[in-house]
Formats: C-alpha cells, sequence, structure tokens
C-alpha cells in the first residue's frame, strides 16, 4: 500500500508512512470486509458509512502536518483508522464517532493496536471551550461546518472532502489566523459523504 498507493500520489512523510505501515488497517474493518482494507477505494460500512481510501486519508492526513503532543480533533471517525495514523504518529487525539456499532469496532481496534487511552473517544463535539491545534472531518461535507472550525486554537489546521456540486469533492486545507478561518483546495477526490451536515445555500472558496 505504502509503495503502491501512497508514495506515488505525494505522500513522503515519513512519520505518516511509518505509521501506515505499523497499523494493520483490516483491523478496523468488521471481519467479513477485512479482506478488502487495502483497495485503493472507499470500503462500505453498515450503516451507509465507508472507510476512506488508504491513498485520500493518508493525504488528509499529511496535510494536518501534526507533530507529537499537538490536540487533534476527529470527527466522523467510523471505525477509527485515520484517529489511530494520528496518535501513531504521536498526536493527542479526540475521536468523534455518534454510531455506536463503528465506534465499537474502533474501540476494539485501538485496544489491540494502541497503548492504553492513546485516544480519547466520545459521540458528541467537545463542548467544554476546548480548542484543537488540527481537525480532520473524515467523509466529504458541504462545507467546512463552523461548529468544527470554531473549535481550532489560533494556528490551526483543519482538512476535509469538501463537495461543491461537483462530480468528484475537493480536499481543503482550513487555517485559522488571526482569528479568522480560510479555506484553500488542495486536490480533486472523491469520498463518500459524512451525513448529519446540511448543506449551506451556496459554497464559494
Amino acid at each position: 500500500m505504502v509503495d503502491g498507493q501512497l508514495r506515488p500520489n505525494k505522500v513522503n512523510d515519513p512519520r505518516l508512512l511509518e505509521a501506515v505501515r505499523d497499523l494493520p488497517r483490516e483491523r478496523f474493518l468488521p471481519p467479513a470486509l477485512r479482506a478488502r482494507a487495502y483497495v485503493d477505494e472507499d470500503v462500505a460500512l453498515p450503516g451507509g458509512r465507508a472507510m476512506m481510501e488508504p491513498m485520500v486519508i493518508a493525504r488528509l492526513v499529511q496535510l494536518l502536518e501534526a507533530r507529537p503532543g499537538e490536540r487533534v480533533l476527529v470527527v466522523g471517525a467510523g471505525t477509527g483508522y485515520g484517529a489511530a495514523v494520528l496518535a501513531r504518529i504521536g498526536a493527542a487525539v479526540t475521536a468523534v464517532e455518534e454510531d455506536g456499532a463503528l465506534a465499537a469496532i474502533a474501540r476494539e481496534a485501538f485496544a489491540e493496536c494502541l497503548p492504553p487511552a492513546a485516544i480519547h473517544l466520545t459521540d458528541r463535539l467537545p463542548s467544554d471551550g476546548a480548542a484543537f491545534d488540527a481537525v480532520l472531518v473524515e467523509g466529504e461535507v458541504p462545507a467546512v461546518p463552523e461548529a468544527v472550525s470554531g473549535l481550532l486554537a489560533e494556528g490551526g489546521r483543519l482538512a476535509t472532502v469538501v463537495g461543491a456540486g461537483r462530480r468528484n469533492g475537493v480536499a481543503v486545507l482550513g487555517r485559522r489566523i488571526g482569528g479568522a478561518f480560510t479555506v484553500s483546495p488542495v486536490f480533486d477526490c472523491a469520498v463518500s459523504a459524512l451525513p448529519g451536515f446540511a448543506a449551506p445555500a451556496r459554497f464559494v472558496f
């Protein structure tokens, strides 16, 4: 996967590549789907969700440039693979997943693959005034949700895929600088939508 899917697609952060090599991606899927863990497309999960394809999740994580000890929030964490990659890099990860069945898979995979308490798994966005250094939204959304971007600390980064009425979505990198949040497109990709976010009237980069 690293040599065939990631390196040819501009994934070159050595810490990220090492984390991907170390983590058994199949452990983040139900047993019946583990044979599809390394295919270069999304893997459909129960409940209408999907595990993001390896190249896209790796590029999104790379955009965040997460450093050891930074506080990172993963929204729509699904079965937990993206959160686990960030934790293996050394980030202090809070993973949000409201689907109980997917969260159960994630919890079991975390226990098998990571040190105890490496990831805080919850079913709702933090409401305690927490500010994060980086945020990953795992799945396509119509626009970056303000409820999520508002959790970024000054200098924080956010990566997700935005569907802007195109056939494919656009991976974007958001930053909070001087109190303002700005978003820039980075690369085109097609990933499954993340439910629960209403489309705005229009979207402008």
